[in-house]
């Protein structure tokens, strides 16, 4: 019989047969064509959580390494100021103006940008989109199933206890991943009769906002038995509570080194949770799978990426592997997303997320 985590885990590990594209099908290996004079450049929408500083030092990682090895020519990185669609758009069409053979994306919306997509393709630019991706057809999307992740939250807590009273932690209103873990999170309720949610909160996938946006609604609220939120939250969530004097829930965690540290210290008095999250290192994912379109190789248009899922077991692992201040993560290696990409292509279960050790 399976665990409450290990059925968390099946949920989210259940992405592992992906959509492949058409009838598009990609030659096992790696694609070995000429990409040393080759520029790829990162458009980001924002930079204002640990996650996304930890997504840029690992494309910043990737980038200068494969420079180093002449593998491409330049790989840059470069963020708006304020989340603003119009301004990646402007972005983005100032990439094409410098010549970008490839654009990967961390988009805002996936609709508000699909025109710049759109002129970057026409243009003969790669574009690969990854975390926030576009819907514009002619890019390629490295997706989670982040609907996936908020269902596998409610399972989770199914087999933790017979319903209870959940306050949600939503992560940055109006883009895409907060509006699809949100609708699994309100699937979740559906399918685990008992649960409810009697309290919601924007707190932007950062620890301040949350701890401050949770201690206003906590005075409004009654016993809360569980927090269901996206990342970067957890930890500003229970200082809400304790700052509150009311007793702790059970959180889920979002992977970063504050919330697994705190959760560690509160394993003596027996508790116990889950965390999980996208990699932040799905960047160098987006990077490797732009460099072999450009290699030549032919990759399906939709992609699916692993979710890295700490569980009690494998906590004190996840925790020496996480820098203080920062996010859980791993290093995605050009063969590795090559082995991703094949697996895909032929329909079969996705490699598991490399681990040191």
């Amino acid at each position: 019989m399976r665990t409450a985590t290990s059925l968390a885990l099946a949920a989210i590990l259940s992405c592992g047969v992906a959509a492949v594209s058409g009838l598009a099908q990609a030659a096992d290996g790696a694609a070995t064509g000429d990409t040393s004079g080759k520029k790829i450049a990162l458009s980001n929408n924002y930079a204002g959580n640990s996650w996304r500083q930890a997504m840029l030092k690992s494309w910043d990682e990737v980038g200068k390494a494969a420079v180093e090895k002449k593998l491409v020519a330049e790989a840059p990185a470069f963020t708006t100021a304020d989340n603003s669609p119009t301004d990646q758009a402007s972005q983005i069409q100032n990439m094409i103006l410098q010549g970008y053979d490839a654009i990967v994306i961390d988009a805002a919306s996936p609709t508000a940008v699909n025109g710049a997509v759109k002129e970057a393709c026409d243009a003969g630019i790669v574009v690969v989109s990854f975390d926030g991706i576009v819907t514009e057809p002619c890019a390629w999307r490295i997706a989670i199933d982040f609907a996936g992740m908020g269902k596998a939250q409610m399972d989770y807590l199914s087999g933790r206890m017979k319903g209870g009273k959940l306050l949600e932690v939503r992560g940055l209103a109006g883009v895409f991943v907060d509006d699809e873990i949100h609708k699994g999170i309100e699937d979740g309720v559906k399918a685990h009769p008992g649960f409810s949610i009697v309290g919601s909160v924007h707190g932007d996938w950062t620890q301040t906002v949350a701890q401050r946006e949770v201690a206003g609604i906590l005075p409004t609220l009654p016993q809360v038995d569980a927090v269901v939120t996206q990342g970067g939250d957890g930890y500003g969530v229970a200082q809400a509570f304790a700052a509150a004097g009311r007793k702790q829930p059970l959180i889920i965690m979002g992977n970063r080194y504050e919330e697994l540290k705190w959760w560690k210290e509160q394993t003596a008095s027996g508790y116990e949770t889950m965390s999980l999250s996208i990699a932040p290192g799905s960047a160098q994912v987006a990077f490797w799978v732009a460099q072999q379109i450009l290699a030549g190789k032919d990759v399906p248009k939709d992609l699916r990426l692993p979710t890295v899922v700490v569980e009690q077991a494998k906590l004190d692992y996840w925790l020496a592997h996480t820098p203080e201040g920062g996010v859980t993560n791993a290093t995605y290696p050009q063969d590795w997303v090559v082995k991703l990409i094949d697996a895909i292509a032929a329909g079969k279960d996705l490699p598991a997320t490399p681990t040191e050790g």
